[in-house]
């Protein structure tokens, strides 16, 4: 033999060896804990000649509050819809417990679905949480909406 062919065999050998070594041990896959987001919320509801919502977004212990307002129906193409200055609060507590606090803005509000991000914290698993969420303009007064939600263990 010559030193090409040693060579080339010592070359094969050392590659069947590692392809041996890599498929004899399987690979440990690395794992990651993720925590999903849950969404709870209420009905929709008239308020204000609008539909309105309010929903509690629980991630691991953390809670968010949402306030959602979109058009009560289709809109006619002898009505347009028209810009509108809406008002909004928006607040969260612990039942039992403290409050999360309160968001009080105004929003601008044409034909499209508007969110309005609420108070946030963080609650003990196994808690509920409460949100209330409300709406007004001109000439129409808040009829809130509220949703309960359980922070789960």
């Amino acid at each position: 033999m010559n030193r090409r062919s040693i060579k080339g065999l010592t070359l094969l050998a050392a590659g069947m060896a590692a392809v041996g070594a890599l498929t004899a041990a399987p690979a440990q896959a690395a794992t990651t804990a993720t925590t999903t987001a849950t969404e709870t919320c209420s009905p929709w509801s008239l308020q204000s000649g609008l539909m309105t919502q309010v929903c509690a977004s629980i991630t691991g212990g953390s809670v968010q509050f949402l306030g959602r307002v979109a058009l009560a129906g289709p809109p006619t193409p002898d009505f347009p819809p028209q810009p509108q200055v809406l008002s909004t609060t928006l607040s969260g507590t612990v039942v039992g417990g403290s409050s999360l606090g309160s968001i009080a803005q105004n929003v601008n509000f044409l034909a499209s679905t508007v969110t309005v991000n609420g108070p946030t914290g963080t609650v003990a698993c196994g808690s509920t949480v409460s949100g209330t969420f409300g709406v007004s303009k001109f000439g129409w007064g808040p009829s809130p909406v509220t949703v309960n939600a359980v922070v789960p263990c």
